[in-house]
């Protein structure tokens, strides 16, 4: 039986391991928290950081595997890299995976290859930044080149606020190094979805709408995406385009990737991110249902060295959101209360670990996610009416 590595058994990638077990493999999972759910599922579990790429290479090694997964990770995703090149296992270039993993590297490699990119420079300090930031315009984003989920990005509308906003940033670095980039008005809603390139040929991609909330602190924080993709079919034709392209220069092979994008108000396309691994919320189990494609069997299979070839794009049907269930203050979680028809008639799946007692936060980005729902509607109108009015369908009670 193969063996396959799953770097991380986290909450949202409980469905990776089930998937590589169904697929019969013989499925060994790594972190540093022998507690995450995922380790059940799997055959063996170690406790080897997933970010730490020489013990993750020295398991491994000692394991024999055939293939390995870091599965809607971020810090994973350069560790599998690195260590499948040195291994001599399927992974795209561990250089280009780093590249699309630092937020520093990638703007530099977009702005030197041609793309639109908005003007951006990494720092490591305060005090760096402070003697460069005259040369930006205001306002701008202030973002750790190595976080995901919104955590430490803040925008800045005056220099007063740099060292607050350079201070969260560092906090959330595994490198301590943050980028400063000017901010993009963009137009509609921010492109985020997962997409598919076998062999280094984008072959899948299924867009989705992200929406957010102005009762939370960072404005900018997602809630969740919601499919269909609203924009003109020209939109999809470039972004892929564009896509088509970046991948091509990197040299990446067979994998997935969670895109964000935006549009701004001269309808120039921004690729914000291309991470190459798949996407967070439930993001892979919703393009399932709106498209009938499982993306992370190709996420198993192209680990493992399969044949990937029979992938290919499918239009997506019917109307559906994720969204992040969330405190709306700091306290004692008691429970989440679904209004009767939207449980009845709407909600399709909440996973989530949270349990009563739990100390939780008010919202301000995805570390503070209670679960993430799956969400089914009728049509677009009742989408947006309900995504817009989401307090009413649900209730997060929590004991100050």
């Amino acid at each position: 039986m193969k063996k396959i590595l799953m770097l991380g058994g986290s909450l949202y990638q409980v469905y990776a391991i089930k998937e590589a077990v169904r697929l019969g493999y013989y499925v060994i999972s790594c972190d540093y928290l022998p507690n995450n759910p995922g380790h059940k599922y799997a055959h063996e579990y170690y406790n080897v950081s997933t970010t730490d790429k020489n013990a993750v290479l020295e398991l491994a090694k000692r394991l024999q595997v055939d293939g390995i997964v870091a599965y809607a990770s971020d810090p994973a995703a350069p560790t599998a890299a690195f260590v499948c090149e040195k291994l001599g296992l399927p992974t795209s270039p561990y250089r280009s995976v780093e590249i699309l993993s630092k937020k520093d590297l990638f703007r530099q490699f977009l702005a030197d290859n041609g793309f639109n990119v908005p003007k951006a420079q990494g720092f490591s300090s305060y005090e760096e930044a402070l003697s460069a930031v005259d040369k930006f315009e205001l306002p701008v984003m202030v973002k750790p080149v190595d976080s995901s989920g919104s955590k430490g990005i803040n925008k800045m509308t005056d220099i007063s606020q740099l060292k607050t906003f350079v201070d969260d940033a560092l906090s959330y670095s595994r490198d301590k190094r943050f980028l400063i980039e000017e901010f993009i008005e963009k137009k509609g809603y921010q492109i985020s979805g997962d997409a598919f390139s076998v062999d280094g040929k984008l072959v899948f991609h299924c867009f989705g709408n992200e929406y957010y909330s102005s009762k939370v602190s960072k404005n900018f924080a997602p809630l969740g995406e919601c499919w269909p993709f609203l924009m003109d079919d020209s939109i999809v034709f470039r972004l892929h385009s564009d896509l088509q392209r970046l991948i091509s220069l990197l040299g990446m092979k067979s994998t997935a990737y969670n895109v964000e994008a935006i549009v701004d108000k001269n309808d120039n396309i921004y690729i914000l991110e291309l991470g190459a691994r798949s996407g967070g919320s439930l993001i892979p189990q919703i393009t399932e249902c709106t498209t009938g494609v499982n993306l992370v069997t190709y996420v198993i299979k192209a680990a493992m060295g399969e044949d990937c070839s029979d992938l290919h794009m499918e239009l997506p049907k019917g109307c559906w959101s994720n969204y992040m269930v969330h405190a709306n203050e700091t306290g004692k979680y008691v429970d989440t209360v679904f209004e009767d028809s939207f449980k009845e008639n709407n909600l399709v799946e909440f996973v989530t670990d949270i349990k009563k007692g739990d100390q939780v936060h008010k919202f301000r980005d995805a570390q503070d996610a209670l679960g993430t729902l799956i969400i089914k509607y009728e049509n677009v109108d009742q989408m947006f009416g309900m995504i817009q009015n989401m307090d009413r369908f649900v209730k997060v009670i929590v004991r100050k």
